[in-house]
């Protein structure tokens, strides 16, 4: 079974692509056991956050996988496969368990050290395993990168300080205006990211904050915990006219922002500047509203100035962070190649022990006598000789170090005791065989 990886990320595809594959604002559920139910994923986890869609399998067949997962991508967001598969990557093995480890490490995200990021890691392995859509070899690849996301923010400092996304924007916006204080704020969407932006926000010290949702009582409870200001959904207009700073991280499936608002709230020469992030994915706003005159509008993409300066910053904990990676991928990797023996070991130990079974049967008129205790005794005892004689050579077989190597001893292994031949003589010698075969 290979472990096999197709996505897209803001490293390869623009944000009006990734909100076009984005899983995260539909039922994961529902697509990872779709998914699934196709021949060639026997496991599946969808991961999909603001800035990745991605698809772990186990296959028998990557090949196979790899244009299920196409025709799968396409058929569920009813979209081209043209249309994205220049943005694909894909890897397998070795380099699909480095890639979902560095994710989980945060080295893989926006804005370095992300810390939300393994969390969602966590979530989209929680869909599939409560769907039952995964498996051993999921399950071993997805807690092994739990650990490494562990470990990362334990023993380095990658992680320290404020390095989400939204105190990107934050960081995006002084840069606008220089100094926050005494700035109006709106925060429109009162999820995790509009928390943590609205966190920031008051921080720097604006002087309101103000919160809207189409869930009132989450506005509420967030404007309690910031300061801020609560209004209804069907305010977020006039709040915005108001406003200097907007950020929108909703779950929208469209814009609720569109350029004829913006300039019924703003009118068409508005004196001061007014900053828009959108944060969200799929979009929030209308990119026609950043055409008017005095409106900035980012979008996630546009953080990536503050990445090249995070980057610099945290160049010594990347590097300590990385190191870890390439430790526990090392140890992942001998697993995996432990598993591929893992047939063989099972074959030899089944051999030596139909041999043991046989060799007790033969002596069964002498053993007769014995007791029902001295006779368990008996079977014990053989028992531990057998394991006690192919602990050795079955962690040697586990541990070669490389495929090719492995593949000739447990061929060699499997000759040397005619593993798998159906024989019903376990115990025959050479010279027996030969007669047999005349």
């Amino acid at each position: 079974m290979h472990l096999f990886l197709l996505g897209v990320s803001h490293r390869t595809a623009p944000v009006d692509l990734r909100e076009r594959l984005d899983f995260s604002s539909r039922d994961v559920g529902a697509a990872v056991e779709t998914l699934a139910a196709r021949a060639s994923a026997a496991e599946s986890v969808v991961l999909s956050t603001c800035n990745r869609s991605e698809i772990y399998v186990a296959s028998s067949e990557p090949s196979r996988a790899r244009e299920e997962l196409i025709a799968f991508l396409s058929e569920y967001h009813q979209l081209p496969r043209d249309a994205f598969l220049p943005h694909l990557f894909t890897y397998d093995d070795t380099a699909a368990a480095h890639h979902l480890f560095r994710v989980s490490a945060g080295l893989d995200s926006l804005v370095i050290g992300e810390p939300q990021i393994l969390g969602q890691v966590k979530d989209a392995y929680q869909a599939a395993a409560d769907r039952h859509c995964t498996g051993p070899l999921l399950n071993k690849t997805f807690h092994w990168a739990f650990g490494v996301g562990k470990r990362v923010r334990s023993e380095t400092g990658l992680g320290e300080g404020a390095v989400s996304v939204s105190f990107a924007a934050v960081a995006l916006a002084r840069k606008i205006f220089g100094r926050l204080q005494g700035r109006r704020v709106l925060v429109v969407g009162a999820g995790e990211i509009g928390a943590l932006t609205a966190h920031h926000l008051r921080s720097h010290g604006v002087a309101e904050i103000v919160i809207t949702s189409r869930t009132a009582a989450h506005a509420e409870a967030l404007a309690a915990e910031t300061g801020g200001r609560a209004v209804p959904w069907s305010d977020m207009p006039r709040a915005m006219g108001r406003a200097d700073i907007v950020v929108t991280a909703t779950g929208s499936q469209r814009p609720i922002i569109t350029r004829a608002e913006v300039e019924a709230v703003t009118g068409r020469r508005r004196p001061d500047p007014l900053f828009i992030i959108d944060i969200a994915v799929p979009r929030d706003v209308d990119p026609a509203v950043g055409e008017i005159e005095q409106v900035f509008l980012y979008n996630i993409d546009d953080l990536q100035g503050i990445v090249q300066e995070n980057l610099a910053r945290r160049g010594g904990e990347i590097a300590r962070a990385e190191a870890i990676v390439a430790e526990e991928l090392s140890r992942f990797t001998a697993w995996q190649r432990s598993r591929r023996a893992i047939p063989t070991v099972i074959a030899l130990r089944q051999r030596f022990d139909d041999i043991r079974r046989s060799e007790l049967e033969r002596l069964e008129t002498k053993l007769g006598g014995l007791p029902p205790d001295a006779r368990a005794r008996v079977d014990e005892v053989t028992r531990l000789i057998v394991e006690k004689l192919l602990l050795e050579p079955t962690e040697q077989l586990k541990a070669l170090p490389d495929e090719e190597t492995q593949a000739v001893y447990t061929e060699a292994v499997s000759r040397l005791f005619r593993l798998g031949d159906g024989s019903d003589e376990p115990d025959a010698s050479p010279m027996d065989e030969r007669r047999r075969r005349k």
